[in-house]
């Protein structure tokens, strides 16, 4: 399968420091959430449809239907593979499935954000999600976030919000400060929300109960990959590894949406039923 890289790099086509307590009391004074009091229990999970790309790409209309069969009810995309918004979305209509979220590169929130929202509107999403940034936009976190601020306010002015989906990159030191630390610090709460990914906090070796206790009021959605122990930390599905996930949902309230996925599964509907079929129990 291609690299996440390289996979962003057809989504145009698809589409037609600072302190840690500082960013702790900006974070404190953005808006309530309209899931606040929400429960790992009342957390419907969703799919990230990056985990089917393989399906996806012949055909779409089948992988959807087939990932409603599993259960999911929600779902976040990643490209439109050749198929037009209102196509897709009379698909997810039938099958009474939604589409909150959807990850999209750089270049679409920049240079072509009209026919990114325009897109965004007839498929149902709330989010916009910048899903991956290159080896340059990680040398400077502080002007990263500035980029992120101009992003995410040109996103609201349109009537949606925008995201920043993380991989461990971010938090590694830089000149003494984590990058994850400075773009919470440095980012407007109103306009930048965060998807946090749960796996690569722990591939970098650190713990994502940390940043959610400390920033409850920032991160809106998450990824649910399980690792394996360190040193290793191998991606596995939901539930097979050593990730505590009531514990992580529950350390939140203000979690809207929780989208499994699984950058490189052997069989890619398995591994999304697998993953589906551990949260229905751990729901009961």
């Amino acid at each position: 399968m291609p690299t996440r890289r390289q996979f962003l790099g057809t989504l145009g086509a698809s589409l037609g420091g600072a302190a840690v307590a500082s960013a702790c009391a900006r974070a404190s004074n953005a808006g309530d959430s309209t899931a606040a009091g929400r429960t790992p229990k009342s957390l419907p999970p969703g799919l990230q449809l990056y985990t089917v790309r393989d399906r996806m790409k012949r055909d779409p209309e089948g992988t959807l239907a087939e990932v409603a069969r599993i259960g999911y009810r929600e779902l976040e995309f990643a490209g439109y593979h050749g198929r037009t918004p209102a196509q897709l979305r009379a698909t997810l209509d039938r099958l009474g499935v939604r589409a909150p979220s959807s990850h999209v590169g750089l270049d679409e929130l920049t240079d072509r954000l009209p026919e990114t929202v325009s897109a965004a509107r007839i498929m149902g999403h709330e989010f916009l999600v910048l899903a991956w940034i290159d080896d340059a936009m990680r040398k400077d976190w502080r002007k990263t976030a500035a980029t992120l601020n101009d992003i995410g306010r040109r996103v609201h002015d349109s009537g949606l919000r925008f995201a920043y989906h993380n991989h461990d990159f971010e938090f590694a030191t830089l000149n003494g400060q984590v990058g994850y630390d400075v773009l919470v610090a440095e980012t407007n709460p109103d306009h930048v929300e965060l998807e946090m990914d749960l796996y690569w906090v722990t591939k970098a070796g650190v713990d994502p109960m940390k940043y959610l206790r400390a920033f409850p009021t920032r991160i809106s959605m998450v990824h649910l990959k399980d690792a394996t122990a360190a040193p290793e930390r191998n991606m596995v599905d939901v539930g097979a590894g050593v990730l505590d996930f009531p514990a992580l949902l529950a350390a939140s309230a203000r979690i809207e949406h929780a989208f499994v996925e699984h950058d490189e599964p052997k069989d890619s509907l398995a591994s999304a039923a697998a993953s589906f079929n551990y949260l229905s129990r751990m729901k009961k």
